[in-house]
């Protein structure tokens, strides 16, 4: 087998992830097919190039010597199609209607339907499509690809993304608090505001997929002198277990109201995300995407209750320009 450019961009987002199940995210592809590609790529070149321990994967010696003449080879060719769809867009970005192509793409949001509505309104013409990843690494390699136009993720604090260098980035929030969702009855419940020290005895569920944030939880719980059980699923069966008091979770303050379950915010807010709009370059409607963006975020802030709450605590912004 012959080594292409596919198998190097491969292994480059294996080292950057440091596991093949992010890697996997990022490629857009399962990871099963990711662990028989590069298996073939080692029987090819005769030799391991990369170790696999529990914690993930990191290169051996010649994965890292090949790496260091993979990475501009790969750079060099991601930057060209970029490159080269952006004018393609430029030039053929029009439908047969007349109206743009926009193609969207968004971590999980309360935020995307009151977005999409406004871009709706104000584009009528444009035919828009919605592409939702739990991963914003995978989202960020989109639309460097050019397979997207523009990605509204969340990064982590204490978990840096990789942010592409040839992607306009605008920062909607530098530091978006996260709270806590919890059974109605369960006992910290019954406070406007949670202390870390109340769930001590709660299991907790994370997503692991969504980029950095069991790492960024694990880290915050340490701290806190807290060491409880992590449970790891996606969000929707997350809720049916927080609801009958078998887990607590981490949650965007925009979520909610419910009717069978408690959200409130964290005392001295130690989970926090920043909110990004990454665009390929020269996209012309970025000025209108964030505008549009920044309204949206500001409704749906200040119609979760506790979240606009926390808001005028703060002393944000975001409840002034609701006046």
């Amino acid at each position: 087998m012959e080594l292409e450019v596919r198998h190097l961009r491969a292994l480059v987002a294996i080292a950057d992830a440091g596991s093949l199940h992010k890697a996997a995210r990022t490629l857009g592809m399962s990871q099963p097919s990711l662990t028989t590609q590069l298996r073939r790529i080692e029987n090819s070149v005769g030799a391991e190039l990369f170790s696999r321990r529990r914690t993930g994967c990191r290169p051996t010696p010649l994965g890292q010597s090949l790496l260091a003449r993979a990475r501009p080879l790969v750079d060099g060719m991601s930057e060209l199609i970029t490159e080269t769809r952006a004018e393609a867009a430029r030039t053929h970005g029009l439908r047969p209607g007349g109206g743009p192509a926009l193609r969207i793409g968004s971590t999980a949001s309360r935020v995307v339907a009151g977005w999409l509505r406004r871009l709706r309104l104000r584009l009528p013409d444009a035919d828009t499509t919605l592409h939702v990843d739990v991963s914003a690494s995978a989202l960020l390699a989109m639309v460097a690809s050019g397979a997207l136009d523009v990605a509204f993720v969340h990064e982590v604090e204490g978990c840096p993304l990789r942010l592409p260098p040839e992607l306009e980035f605008r920062v909607l929030l530098d530091r978006e608090p996260q709270f806590v969702s919890l059974a109605l009855d369960h006992p910290a419940a019954a406070s406007p505001v949670v202390d870390l020290a109340d769930l001590a005895g709660d299991r907790w569920m994370v997503d692991p997929s969504v980029d950095g944030e069991r790492d960024g939880l694990r880290r915050v719980l340490n701290r806190a002198g807290i060491d409880p059980t992590l449970l790891h699923g996606d969000y929707l069966t997350a809720s049916s277990l927080i609801v009958i008091g078998e887990a607590v979770a981490p949650c965007q303050p925009t979520s909610g109201p419910r009717d069978d379950m408690a959200i409130r915010p964290l005392r001295g807010d130690p989970l926090g995300v920043r909110l990004l709009l990454a665009a390929r370059p020269g996209l012309p409607e970025l000025p209108l995407l964030y505008a549009d963006l920044e309204a949206a975020y500001r409704d749906a802030a200040l119609r979760a209750q506790g979240y606009r709450e926390w808001l005028e605590r703060a002393g944000s912004p975001l409840v002034g320009a609701s006046r």
